[in-house]
């Protein structure tokens, strides 16, 4: 048997009592792949292109195209990169090229002080006491989702299916405090059409400076001419319903237009507005409910765990309340370890610079993989292994800069505390409400394109506790 078929063997297989659950994965790259093909299958699975060299090593330099490329796998590396002089570097021309047809100059895409002016007037919407306040609108939508599924009790189901139009009403009512009933099926559409067809770099997407339109750009700028005209549907819809006055803000639309720059008082235009609207939906939806599928197929695969988990969520007096939940929070951290929707962070350098013992030239291209990381065997013990109690209140906390799933520095992401709180107290009401088994024992292999996705979407059953 070759090592590449035991690295996809369903490991659920072997019995818990021998040991932590190890996961489904990728094969390792062979060190011997070439440089053009490594670009080229980056578009199909990125996680899949690197050797076990990248799981070891602490700093890997490659060539392309007459510039230098280094993937930093050391905490003191990418605190340099991520903190201390996190200035000097930008998003790469690809990375551009993928992301704003559909977050437009949104704050994930933004740079200087156009990112932080929207840094600064977006922070107030993000504090964890202006996520408190939504936090009725996630146990809401959760709360319908169990009442749902529990007509599906012992049928086969899509749970990754179900996970994204829970976490897309979650997304609707927070931002517009209404259902996305009416809107859903649109906005998947749109998810999936891009994310299928116009989200993979191409190899010109790479190469061509941004200024030089490629073939998918054109089609790109078609997408985002009817994108932003549905966003702009969701927005009037939105504020046809008005605003209470003298009343609290009801939801991220209020809070994100009330909100205005503490420098200078500016408030957002209506297309920065859209902009941020669709940075939140896309980013809150769709890397919730892929976090949220991967931690259900992990508990799948481990009863015992899920077990832990059920008896916690059923002995909480309160389940809206995170603080309550520390095992749930363990075993959402541990699926951000082993799956972090945001695998890659990619930057190129706008200046020269040192990174440990290399020169940095402008246009160098720096790569932090929280997948690598996460699994680096330097930085943790038993890297592939689901162990929960790693982020147990007690254990060793990670070391700092080896745990990034969602970024770190000044671009950590302004929403990490929202996704939390809403992916835990959604998998405690879940797992409390049902035990989940997984149907199809061929293993689920991630892939990493844009986020850190199944290859396919495995059937499950589950039954009342």
């Amino acid at each position: 048997m070759s090592t590449a078929e035991i690295h996809y063997l369903p490991q659920a297989r072997v019995p818990h009592s021998r040991g932590p659950l190890i996961p489904p994965m990728p094969p390792r790259a062979p060190d011997s792949m070439g440089t053009l093909r490594r670009v080229l299958m980056m578009g199909q699975n990125a996680i899949a292109t690197w050797s076990q060299r990248a799981y070891e090593d602490e700093i890997i330099r490659g060539r392309f195209l007459g510039s230098s490329s280094y993937i930093l796998n050391t905490p003191e590396t990418i605190k340099h990169v991520l903190v201390d002089n996190w200035e000097n570097y930008a998003r790469t021309v690809g990375a551009i090229r993928v992301l704003r047809p559909v977050l437009g100059e949104g704050l994930l895409i933004a740079e200087g002080k156009a990112w932080k002016h929207q840094r600064r007037t977006l922070a107030p919407a993000f504090t964890p006491r202006a996520v408190s306040g939504l936090i009725p609108h996630m146990v809401a939508v959760t709360d319908e989702t169990v009442e749902r599924m529990r007509q599906q009790c012992g049928q086969p189901i899509d749970l990754r299916e179900i996970m994204q139009r829970m976490t897309l009403d979650i997304a609707g009512r927070t931002m517009f405090s209404f259902e996305m009933g009416r809107h859903g099926t649109t906005l998947r559409d749109f998810v999936y059409e891009y994310g299928e067809q116009l989200a993979a770099p191409h190899l010109l997407d790479i190469v061509l400076p941004l200024s030089w339109p490629t073939p998918r750009d054109f089609a790109r700028r078609r997408f985002r001419k009817r994108w932003t005209d549905f966003i702009g549907t969701l927005m009037a819809e939105r504020r046809a319903a008005g605003k209470v006055e003298d009343a609290p803000p009801r939801d991220l639309f209020d809070l994100m237009g009330a909100a205005r720059d503490p420098e200078t008082g500016a408030a957002f235009t209506d297309a920065q507005l859209a902009d941020e609207v669709a940075t939140m939906i896309l980013a809150g939806h769709e890397t919730t409910a892929t976090a949220l599928f991967w931690a259900l197929y992990l508990i799948a695969l481990d009863p015992a765990n899920q077990d832990k988990l059920a008896q916690e969520a059923r002995a909480a007096t309160d389940l809206s309340n995170p603080d309550q939940l520390p095992f749930t929070r363990a075993v959402m951290d541990e699926t951000l370890r082993l799956y972090p929707p945001a695998f890659l962070i990619a930057r190129a350098a706008s200046g020269p610079d040192r990174i440990a013992s290399f020169a940095v030239k402008r246009g160098d291209v720096v790569l932090i993989s929280p997948w690598l990381l996460h699994r680096h065997e330097k930085l943790w013990d038993a890297p592939n292994a689901f162990k929960p109690e790693r982020f147990m209140p007690g254990a060793p906390p990670p070391e700092r800069f080896a745990y990034l799933p969602f970024g770190a520095g000044a671009r950590v992401c302004i929403g990490a505390h929202f996704a939390l709180v809403e992916a835990v107290l959604a998998l405690a009401r879940l797992v409390g409400a049902f035990r989940i088994e997984v149907v199809d024992r061929a293993p689920v292999i991630p892939v990493g394109v844009v986020t850190t996705q199944p290859d396919r979407s495995p059937l499950f059953r589950i039954t009342p506790r």
